[in-house]
C-alpha cells in the first residue's frame, strides 16, 4: 500500500511536472531572470523588472509603428536635401556690371577734353546745356552724402557720381525704366531707382528756395510790365492752371472723368514759362476749383504778406493784382476769367485776348511735358510722396533751363533783389488766439474782400473797356 502511495505520487509529480515544462515553453523563464536579480541592488533589480513588464506590454503594433517613425524621418532629410540644393540652384547670379569701364566711357563721351558728342548732342540727350549740367552735379554732390565717392568691403570703386546724375536725368528725360538703361551707365535696376529719388530730393533741398518761391517786389514789377507790353492786361501776373497727369500703379477704386486715376497739378506760369507756384498731389476726381480751394496760392494774400500794387484799368485804380483763369475756377477778386458766350464785339475781343495771353500757362504744361517724358507718360511710382519729388524737380530744373536759355523776367544779377527779398522774408502765421482778435478780423476782411464777386465783375467790365480802346 505505501509503495502504491508512493506510486502516485511521483506519477501526479511527474504530470505537473510535464505542465510545467509545456507551460514553460510559452512563457519566457522567470527563474533564470530572478536568480540574475538576487545579485544585483534593490534599485537596479526594480528598474529591471519594470523593463521586463514593459516589454511584455508592448506588442508588434509597436514595431510597425516605430518602423514607420523612421520612414518619415528619413523622407523628411531627403526633402529637406533637395529644398536645400533647389535653393542653391535659385541663388541670383552675379553679373559684372563693368561700372569702371560704363564711367569712362561717359566721361570720354560728354565730359572729356574731346568730347564724342557735341553741345547740341548733350542738350538733346539730358534737356539742358552742359554747363547747367555741372552747376546741378557740384551743387547735389556737395549737399547730399549719397553723391559722393564710395568704396565697397573689398575696397572697391562703387557707382560714381557722375554716373548717378546720369541715370537720374536720363530716367527724367526719357520716361524709361530703371532696368533700361543698364546697358551704357552700367547700373543695375535698383540702384537706378535709388539715383533717381535721391536726386530729386537733393534738387529739392538745394535749389528750391531759388527756383520755387514766391515772387518778391522786383519781380512783381517786372511781371507786371512784362504782361502789360506783351498781353495789353494791366495788373496781370500770370496766368493759373491745372493738369492731370496719369497714375498707373494707383490702388484706390476713383478714376475720375478720365477713366484711369490721375493726380492734379496747379502752376502760375509766366509769359517767358517761368513757374512761380506749383501744388501736386491731390488724386482723386478733383476739378480747378476743389484744388484751388486745397493749395496755397492764395495764402499770403489773405495772411496780408503780400504788398499792394496800384494800377489804372478804364480810368479805375486797383490795389491787388489778378490772375488769368478758365471758366472752371469761381468768381474772385484775384481771378479774372472770360466770357463762355461772347456776344458783343468788345466781349468777343476781351475773349480773343483773354485766351491769347492765358496760352502761357498752357505752353508751360507742353514744354514741361515735352522736355520731361516722365511727366507725360504714366506714372510707375507707387508713392505719392516720390511721385511729388518728381514732379518738382522736374518744374525746377524746368526753371533753371528757362533761366539758362532766354531771357527770363527774373532777374538774379539786380541789386535791389537781394536787400527786397530779405525785407520780404516769409513771417510766420500769426498764432490766433480764442476769441475775436484783431489779426482775425483783419483775416476775415481780406478773405471776404478776395471772394467778393462785385469786385470781381468790375474788374471784368474794366478790363474789357480797357482792351477796346486800346485795340478796338
Amino acid at each position: 500500500m505505501e509503495s502504491d502511495g508512493v506510486s502516485n505520487v511521483s506519477d501526479t509529480a511527474s504530470d505537473d511536472s510535464g505542465n510545467q515544462s509545456d507551460c514553460a515553453s510559452n512563457q519566457p523563464d522567470h527563474g533564470i531572470a530572478e536568480t540574475s536579480l538576487m545579485h544585483l541592488s534593490s534599485d537596479s533589480a526594480f528598474m529591471c523588472l519594470a523593463m521586463m513588464q514593459l516589454q511584455l506590454l508592448f506588442d508588434d503594433e509597436f514595431d510597425e509603428m516605430c518602423l514607420d517613425f523612421m520612414k518619415l524621418l528619413s523622407q523628411d532629410e531627403k526633402d529637406e536635401e533637395g529644398s536645400s540644393s533647389s535653393r542653391q540652384e535659385r541663388k541670383r547670379k552675379f553679373i559684372d556690371m563693368g561700372r569702371k569701364d560704363g564711367d569712362i566711357r561717359l566721361w570720354n563721351d560728354y565730359f572729356g577734353p574731346d568730347p564724342n558728342f557735341d553741345g547740341d548732342s548733350f542738350r538733346q540727350r539730358f534737356r539742358m546745356s552742359r554747363q547747367l549740367f555741372n552747376r546741378i552735379f557740384e551743387g547735389i554732390s556737395n549737399h547730399s552724402a549719397y553723391f559722393k565717392q564710395r568704396y565697397d568691403g573689398l575696397d572697391k570703386k562703387g557707382v560714381s557720381p557722375l554716373q548717378k546724375c546720369i541715370c537720374a536725368i536720363r530716367q527724367l528725360a526719357s520716361g524709361t525704366l530703371g532696368d533700361q538703361i543698364d546697358e551704357y551707365i552700367r547700373i543695375g535696376e535698383r540702384t537706378a531707382n535709388d539715383c533717381l529719388q535721391n536726386f530729386c530730393r537733393s534738387v529739392i533741398e538745394v535749389f528750391s528756395e531759388q527756383y520755387l518761391r514766391k515772387p518778391n517786389p522786383s519781380d512783381i514789377k517786372r511781371l507786371l510790365e512784362r504782361h502789360l507790353t506783351k498781353h495789353g492786361f494791366p495788373g496781370m501776373l500770370g496766368s493759373i492752371g491745372c493738369m492731370h497727369c496719369t497714375w498707373k500703379n494707383y490702388t484706390g477704386h476713383t478714376q475720375g472723368e478720365h477713366g484711369y486715376p490721375t493726380i492734379m497739378l496747379e502752376v502760375v506760369a509766366s509769359q517767358d514759362l517761368w513757374i512761380w507756384h506749383s501744388y501736386f498731389g491731390i488724386k482723386g476726381c478733383d476739378n480747378d476749383t476743389n484744388v484751388l480751394n486745397q493749395s496755397i496760392v492764395f495764402n499770403y494774400v489773405l495772411h496780408g504778406s503780400v504788398p499792394l500794387y496800384h494800377f489804372t484799368a478804364n480810368g479805375k485804380e486797383y490795389t491787388r493784382a489778378y490772375y488769368l483763369a478758365d471758366n472752371v475756377y469761381p468768381e474772385c477778386a484775384t481771378l479774372v476769367k472770360s466770357f463762355t458766350h461772347p456776344q458783343d464785339p468788345k466781349s468777343i475781343k476781351f475773349a480773343q485776348k483773354h485766351e491769347s495771353a492765358r496760352k502761357d500757362v498752357d505752353r508751360a504744361f507742353e514744354v514741361l511735358q515735352a522736355r520731361w517724358a516722365i511727366v507725360r507718360g504714366s506714372a510707375k511710382v507707387w508713392s505719392v510722396k516720390v511721385i511729388s519729388d518728381i514732379m518738382l524737380a522736374c518744374i525746377i530744373i524746368h526753371n533753371m533751363i528757362v533761366e539758362d536759355e532766354g531771357p527770363s523776367i527774373i532777374d538774379w544779377s539786380s541789386g535791389d533783389d537781394d536787400g527786397d527779398e530779405d525785407d520780404e522774408e516769409d513771417e510766420d502765421p500769426p498764432n490766433y488766439v480764442r476769441g475775436a482778435t484783431i489779426e482775425f478780423e483783419h483775416y476775415l476782411k481780406r478773405f471776404d474782400d478776395l471772394r467778393d464777386k462785385s469786385i470781381y465783375h468790375q474788374l471784368q467790365h474794366d478790363l474789357v473797356e480797357h482792351v477796346w480802346n486800346l485795340e478796338g
